[in-house]
């Protein structure tokens, strides 16, 4: 993954807010939810609500589609996936290292 695009994706997730409504979208599972439910589940304003998922979708974490006159949201879970992949891939990999060295304490 590229460092500015995880960048951008912790970013978006940098608002409680918009960390509350992801959150919310990943324990919903594949199926997802309309924005109305989302709106009611966070009880927050439509624009509000419409400004975030912006956000959320611009970094890739959340997709749209439409189904007839409803917008049903989903957490992107291979972008949630990769994210978290890279923040771990790793991890104390620096400490392994050391370890392995002949003369390592």
């Amino acid at each position: 993954m590229d460092t500015n695009e995880v960048a951008s994706q912790l970013e978006a997730l940098g608002s409680p807010t918009r960390l509350l409504l992801y959150r919310t979208l990943v324990r919903a599972g594949h199926g997802g939810l309309s924005v109305g439910e989302c709106q009611q589940r966070l009880a927050i304003a439509g624009s509000t609500l419409s400004f975030h998922l912006k956000a959320l979708i611009h970094a890739g974490l959340v997709t749209q589609e439409r189904q007839s006159r409803t917008l049903i949201c989903r957490a992107n879970y291979d972008v949630m996936n990769a994210l978290v992949g890279f923040l771990v891939a790793e991890c104390c990999v620096d400490e392994r290292c050391h370890a392995a060295e002949p003369n390592a304490a």
